[in-house]
């Protein structure tokens, strides 16, 4: 099971923005609304303020307060025509840290790499790196809700795990972890579907983050994360 689901009152929300309205209005789905954001996008939060602040309890009090934020419904202002909702959240913690820092330097030295502050994305940013690995994360964890109808994530990882096996191999490697025999040249089938699915839910993912989840948009978005070539074929 997904151990981040989006509870069910919220399941017809269908952008990361309109679960910010929602947090928003006040009414009984605000406070789940919250509550959805930060269990998506905690981990994400916590590995960019840990690339910054290199004391681990310096990191984990200020990804606290981001999340407390959130919980709060502190973004009320956010306004989708100005950028991405990753966006929104890298400025508002990368402002948080900065805050931070300066609070923390006239008390005592602060352990920091100010070059991950600055106000110009550079390259190797660590919040694209944070926010990629949150999308496979949620992409992987979508899958897996879905295995119990097929072993496509069983499958998609064990691919990952070995790229260089046969055919022949993979099904056997897929049979033990199973218990029930596959021949090769189904699991050559399975695989292309395991794949299939899983850049239909990565792509999900990714027009969760858009207010405006055209192709153009997605295809961007997936560039920018370098995802673009894991899906390429299936676009």
């Amino acid at each position: 099971m997904n151990p981040n689901p989006v509870p069910a009152r919220l399941d017809g929300i269908t952008t990361r923005w309109s679960l910010i309205r929602t947090a928003h209005k006040g009414d009984r789905d605000a406070e789940t609304a919250r509550a959805a954001l930060v269990m998506r996008y905690a981990k994400a939060v916590r590995a960019y303020v840990g690339g910054i602040l290199k004391n681990r309890e310096d990191a984990d009090e200020l990804a606290q307060e981001v999340i407390v934020r959130l919980l709060k419904g502190d973004f009320a202002g956010a306004d989708p025509t100005r950028g991405r909702f990753r966006d929104l959240l890298k400025t508002a913690t990368r402002n948080m840290v900065r805050n931070f820092w300066e609070k923390q330097a006239r008390r005592r030295p602060v352990e920091a790499d100010l070059g991950l502050v600055a106000v110009n994305d550079q390259t190797g940013d660590p919040w694209l790196a944070s926010w990629q690995k949150t999308v496979l994360d949620h992409t992987w964890d979508a899958l897996k809700d879905q295995d119990r109808k097929s072993p496509a994530y069983n499958l998609m990882r064990l691919r990952t795990e070995f790229p260089d096996d046969s055919s022949d191999k993979l099904a056997e490697r897929l049979a033990n972890k199973i218990g029930t025999p596959v021949r090769p040249d189904a699991c050559r089938q399975m695989l292309r579907r395991a794949r299939l699915k899983f850049a239909e839910l990565l792509l999900d993912e990714i027009k969760l983050g858009l207010e405006d989840p055209s192709p153009q948009r997605v295809e961007e978005e997936l560039a920018a994360l370098e995802l673009l070539d894991l899906i390429q074929d299936f676009l």
